[in-house]
């Protein structure tokens, strides 16, 4: 990795703003997954270990601009202190006097959580310069900055990009160069046994990836809801099944603009369909989906067919659930893919979202060589060929 770390600077008795990722899910209030937080614990604990004060600043939901009380940080800073059986001052805002006031009361070693950057609108503003002005602000009581929200670095927002005009050095946190340092791997393997498992509903939030990844694998398996618009825009019934025409338009690009490629690229065989008025299900060939029926999931013939795939592969990257995985038994496709990552023995790697949910439930992530903690980032990243916004805007290694 050309961009330095924390590794390659001194933060001892600095004031160091980190961005880290604590988009965590919650229910009524209480965090139902903490492992974003538990990743950033090793960054957090080696600045703390050189006696900086350390500023953590992150997003959670998207309270657009507004205060939403539902959207507070709170509850991350108590499940941060927990895990590092230490105290986290938390700051019931990102900017401004009271933020000062905890930076200034802080000692060496001690953890500051500040209030939802979302709650100003400078932090996703289009606007540059009030983007520029909010970072500014947020910038003002540190003396230089740690990226360890690799999960928020697809994006060019106020605290992962814009802060890094006013503070210096910035680098690197232990969690992002992980992530780059893996995902580089993907990028790098050689085409032969080199597999992506692709899936999840947009077509149109994958084409890039799609147009990145295809001629440099030897497979690239399509699930999920994105596969109906393959069918679709080859001409085939589709039911009711998820499928707007923005992805049938997307497939239709890749099938048009791809056809040197396309040998390389495999869809369902078979589906798991429903209907929507009896509530009836069963399983059809590719082309045997009906009017008033909804495919929610790859059949048992597809299933089989991209396990021993991917049981076979050197190289596996997998992103996007195979079916309707949060409704039983429409989520045996994506437990498929899951098991069979597990028993690959070739290098894996799992991009975020739903497909971490599935290995999580199967008591496979333990196998895995690596569980990425931004799929849409682990996404950008594959299609801009290894660069992100927010980690080209770090200080680079000479």
């Amino acid at each position: 990795m050309n961009k330095k770390t924390i590794r390659d600077v001194d933060a001892s008795g600095r004031r160091v703003l980190v961005r880290v990722d604590f988009n965590v899910p919650m229910e009524d209030g209480a965090i139902t997954d903490d492992t974003r937080i538990r990743a950033a614990l090793p960054t957090i604990n080696y600045l703390r270990e050189q006696g900086a004060v350390v500023i953590l600043c992150a997003h959670l939901g998207r309270p657009k601009g507004n205060r939403v009380p539902e959207e507070s940080l709170q509850p991350t800073a108590d499940r941060l202190a927990e895990l590092m059986e230490s105290p986290v001052a938390f700051v019931d805002d990102c900017i401004g006097e009271l933020v000062a006031q905890a930076v200034a009361a802080a000692s060496p070693g001690d953890v500051i959580l500040l209030e939802n950057t979302r709650f100003y609108p400078g932090e996703e503003s289009n606007d540059k310069a009030e983007m520029l002005a909010f970072a500014e602000q947020l910038a003002a009581p540190a003396q230089m900055y740690v990226n360890d929200a690799f999960g928020a670095s697809h994006r060019k927002h106020a605290s992962t990009y814009g802060v890094t005009k006013y503070l210096s050095p910035c680098v690197a946190g232990l969690l992002v160069e992980e992530e780059l340092t893996k995902l580089q791997r993907v990028l790098d393997a050689d085409r032969q046994g080199f597999v992506a498992v692709l899936g999840g509903a947009k077509v149109s939030d994958k084409i890039g990836v799609i147009e990145q990844l295809l001629p440099r694998v030897e497979r690239l398996l399509i699930g999920g809801a994105m596969a109906w618009a393959f069918f679709k825009a080859q001409g085939m019934e589709i039911g009711e099944s998820l499928c707007s025409e923005e992805n049938v338009a997307g497939a239709r690009g890749i099938l048009d603009t791809m056809s040197d490629y396309l040998g390389n690229m495999a869809l369902p065989l078979d589906v798991h369909m429903k209907n929507l008025e009896s509530g009836a299900t069963k399983y059809v060939p590719a082309d045997g989906i009906e009017p008033g029926w909804d495919a929610l999931d790859i059949g048992p013939e597809t299933r089989a067919h991209y396990a021993t795939i991917v049981k076979q592969a050197q190289t596996v990257f997998w992103n996007g659930p195979m079916g309707y995985f949060e409704e039983p038994p429409f989520d045996e496709g994506t437990l498929a893919v899951a098991r069979a990552m597990g028993d690959c023995s070739g290098y894996n790697v799992v991009g975020g979202g739903d497909s971490v949910a599935a290995i999580t439930q199967m008591g496979l992530a333990e196998q895995m060589d690596h569980v990425s903690t931004g799929g849409g980032a682990s996404l950008e990243f594959i299609e801009n060929n290894g660069s992100l916004p927010a980690v080209e805007a770090l200080d680079s290694k000479e």
